[in-house]
């Protein structure tokens, strides 16, 4: 039998004890947010000495940043697992990816609060500049959500703001879109996007928070309510109407 290089076993064993870190520190982080998070903490659920744990990241900031691309890797994976479930249609995929984001931030509301809440006293925040590269995993979540809204602005008409407000408003204020995702999309439809996004995002943000319980008791079908007539809306021939987002349009109000 032919043995295994020892550098080999040495790389599995390194592998398997930096996954064993971060999923340590995944659990501290649920259980106790993200101020749970330390490296003693961490060496004392493993059986190490905190120095040892440097052998392997050089500092916690680099431990939590590596968990946060592990988690945007993670939603990344789940958003592209929707979409291409939905089939062809990019209005049915923008649905689908919607409410898989909703899905995944409720059932990881600790998660989502490390990789978009607010600054943690003790904790570095996420690299934000690192998500303007496009192989940066929090960049591949945006880009997932801009190719099936890219591919619906081709194939259909969009309803967007007056594109002479748009420009009178915005226009020289894009620059970082414009540098790190592309120059192509016009004006108005990086605005459109930027406001499905924002009324994505705020949305379950709000609910992941707990900032809508003194309004509703179930915070899904007011989620849905939204989506549909954020589609119905933003598209003069209703794309959603029969696909397979599998929900009629809402009436427009």
């Amino acid at each position: 039998m032919t043995s295994v290089p020892a550098a080999t076993r040495r790389q599995r064993l390194r592998t398997a004890t930096v996954r064993e870190i971060k999923d340590t520190a995944r659990r501290l982080l649920v259980e106790g947010g993200p101020t749970a998070i330390s490296l003693r903490a961490i060496a004392r659920e493993m059986g190490m000495t905190a120095p040892a744990i440097y052998r392997y990241f050089p500092s916690l900031d680099g431990l939590v940043q590596s968990l946060v691309e592990d988690l945007f890797g993670e939603l990344h994976a789940v958003l592209r697992a929707a979409r291409d479930d939905a089939g062809d249609n990019p209005a049915a995929q923008l649905s689908a990816m919607a409410r898989a984001f909703r899905r995944w931030s409720v059932a990881h509301r600790p998660e989502f609060g490390l990789l978009f809440g607010g600054p943690v006293a003790g904790v570095t925040a996420p690299d934000r500049p690192a998500c303007r590269t496009a192989d940066a995993a929090c960049a591949r979540v945006g880009a997932t959500f801009l190719d099936s809204f890219t591919a619906l602005a081709t194939s259909h008409p969009l309803r967007t703001a007056p594109p002479e407000l748009v420009r009178a408003r915005l226009a020289g204020h894009v620059a970082p879109y414009r540098q790190w995702h592309g120059p192509d999309l016009p004006l108005e439809l990086v605005h459109t996007f930027l406001s499905a996004w924002i009324r994505l995002y705020g949305l379950v943000a709000m609910e992941v928070f707990g900032q809508l319980e003194w309004a509703v008791d179930d915070a899904e079908p007011l989620f849905e309510l939204e989506l549909e007539l954020f589609m119905h809306q933003l598209s003069a021939a209703d794309p959603c109407r029969g696909s397979a987002a599998g929900r009629p349009a809402a009436t427009q109000p």
